[in-house]
């Protein structure tokens, strides 16, 4: 009798461990499934290039054949993509690099063909590292000095230790509208301390197209 008893204990804990088991594999396997329904939905927040600046690949076609830099085609559309998303008289908002202020570029073929012309500029003087060049574009050619003094390649603490510097020794903290996430408290508010992550993550997409 005693017999029977441990073996139907036995059975009933086989079958709750087996049960127990099913029960987390099915937990691991819906888990799994969720988690790569949320990466393959059209919701995720994957870059969009918008109509705008694909209409414009010829006009960069163009200059950037004009100013040697045709190998940078798809760059150049997403430093515009992340500069305007292809909007406005100024798309590659290249009027301070035009004229040492904001608005008075007015013609879009002009604010590309001036965008085009100080990307190519930069590139060269970046000694052709893409990245540096990029970065500068956004925060001026004293990135480059900087990164010639401070550092072998670009990093994302180098633009941020710019920013905090540039942003710091300026008197006039009214001018800076701080947009990017958590620059404000990092004191980095001289330029976008992230532009060129935005800019190749652009970059990407258009290669995907």
């Amino acid at each position: 009798m005693k017999r029977n008893k441990k073996i139907k204990t036995a059975i009933k804990r086989t079958i709750f461990l087996a049960f127990l088991l099913f029960s987390l594999f099915i937990g691991i396997s819906l888990l799994a499934y969720q988690e790569q329904a949320e990466n393959s939905s059209p919701t995720s927040s994957s870059p969009i290039i918008s109509e705008e600046v694909k209409a414009y690949r010829p006009v960069v076609e163009k200059y950037a054949k004009q100013y040697d830099v045709s190998q940078h085609i798809d760059t150049l559309l997403a430093m515009m993509m992340q500069e305007s998303g292809g909007r406005g008289d100024d798309p590659m908002q290249s009027s301070e690099s035009y004229c040492g202020e904001r608005g008075c570029i007015q013609d879009p073929q002009l604010s590309i063909k001036q965008g085009v012309y100080y990307f190519s500029q930069t590139l060269k003087e970046a000694n052709g590292d893409l990245l540096v060049a990029v970065q500068s574009y956004n925060f001026g050619k004293g990135f480059i000095n900087y990164m010639k003094k401070h550092s072998d390649q670009f990093s994302q603490e180098a633009a941020i230790i710019f920013s905090q510097e540039m942003y710091a020794n300026d008197p006039d903290k009214e001018k800076y509208r701080c947009l990017r996430d958590g620059a404000e408290e990092l004191g980095a508010c001289y330029g976008d301390i992230y532009y060129v992550k935005s800019v190749m993550a652009y970059k990407d997409k258009l290669a995907e197209e």
